[in-house]
């Protein structure tokens, strides 16, 4: 990108200058006055108020309801060494947050001002999504940065998101720089864990509930028994085991997932209290709770069950169905702890339906803790769409 006299400029409609003027870098297709003939799937454009007046620079994409993404609100040249100031601002509040971390999230996008850019780090190896056209366009520029700043051992492009199929951009997976077998052996929370870059869900690990994992701690450290539902590769179980759960179950759709979550209870010796087994969350949930068992605390971190807005109404049904059940495990004053990762489904609706289903158990529900996403997921206040993630611990009774 270069200075605004080589710049496509897109000139809003009158009122619509507003919210981009307040800090939300999105500009919609309906909030511009026309769209440029020939304009390109991720050109930089120059955003300008109805009167021609400075608004913002970034990037465009016709093909997207959302016209345009905001690097800046500044009349200033975004080029490669606006792009490394940009990311290494990004790192040094990772070395603030997360000081010598194995793993964090080094860019989280909007929320650090580098819109559709996610990069991760795993030990030696460093996982980037290129979630819109314009930052797709930019990685040439991007990669030498990173490497220049980060010293990887290689860097790995996983663009199998559904963001990528809105942007007209293909979904892929492509070795960026270097070569790697993708997976990584790293220490983090205290525990060793192997994290399968390539093929995990996600980058490898729900980074972004971080901060979160030790609200179990305090929760069985006198026993227990413990339900982790959708447990992924462990992590949740781990922490539960190792504050002194007497047994910890957890259940995954995923065979490769189970696998690694047997594995990383051997590696940290709490085998002997942790059990796993493949599969579907909804089914086994309502097979147990139909039945006589009960347990003192039940985890709940599934996978987004909204995918868009029209899915919303589906997803709080199964959003529902999951938490009552569990409600249903739980003895008299057993902890439920609860998250979505799902964008759509907005804290308060989330609130609402955990009120739902405790009444529809006859239950009282009490709230003891509302958490968001992990201090390396930061969110803007002018963006709520940057704040996605919801945990709750409750105590029902």
């Amino acid at each position: 990108m270069s200075r605004r006299a080589n710049l496509t400029v897109l000139r809003l409609k009158p009122g619509e200058a507003a919210r981009p003027l307040a800090g939300h870098p999105w500009i919609y297709r309906n909030e511009v006055a026309s769209v440029p003939d020939g304009l390109e799937s991720g050109a930089p454009v120059d955003v300008v108020d109805h009167r021609g007046r400075f608004v913002g620079r970034g990037y465009a994409n016709p093909a997207s309801v959302i016209l345009a993404r905001l690097f800046t609100r500044r009349d200033e040249p975004v080029d490669e060494r606006w792009l490394a100031d940009r990311i290494a601002r990004a790192m040094a509040l990772r070395e603030r947050i997360r000081p010598g971390a194995s793993a964090c999230r080094l860019i989280f996008s909007e929320g650090d001002g580098l819109p559709g850019l996610i990069v991760d780090r795993y030990g030696e190896l460093l996982v980037v999504q290129a979630l819109t056209a314009g930052i797709d366009r930019l990685l040439p520029v991007i990669v030498p940065i990173l490497e220049t700043l980060c010293r990887p051992a290689a860097i790995l492009a996983r663009h199998e998101v559904a963001a990528r199929k809105q942007e007209g951009l293909i979904q892929e997976k492509r070795w960026l720089a270097g070569s790697h077998g993708g997976a990584v052996s790293i220490r983090w929370l205290g525990f060793d864990l192997t994290v399968d870059c390539l093929n995990g869900q996600k980058t490898g690990l729900y980074l972004d509930q971080a901060d979160n994992y030790a609200l179990v701690d305090r929760l069985v450290a006198g026993g227990g028994r413990v339900l982790d539902g959708a447990c992924y590769t462990g992590v949740w179980s781990l922490h539960a085991a190792r504050a002194g759960a007497a047994e910890v179950t957890g259940i995954d759709l995923s065979e490769d997932a189970v696998a690694a979550a047997r594995a990383h209870a051997a590696a940290n010796g709490l085998a002997d209290r942790c059990r796993f087994a493949a599969a579907n969350l909804f089914d086994e949930l309502k097979r147990r709770s139909d039945g006589a068992e009960r347990f003192d605390l039940v985890i709940l971190d599934p996978p987004s069950f909204v995918r868009s807005r029209a899915r919303l109404d589906d997803a709080l049904r199964g959003y529902k169905e999951i938490n009552l059940r569990a409600m249903k495990l739980l003895r008299p004053g057993g902890f439920l702890l609860t998250c979505s990762c799902s964008y759509h489904l907005r804290p308060e609706l989330f609130r609402g339906l955990l009120q739902e289903a405790a009444a529809d158990v006859g239950r009282a529900a009490r709230l003891l803790a509302w958490r968001g996403q992990a201090f390396d997921h930061p969110s803007l206040l002018a963006v709520e769409e940057t704040e996605y993630l919801k945990c709750a611990l409750l105590q029902i009774e």
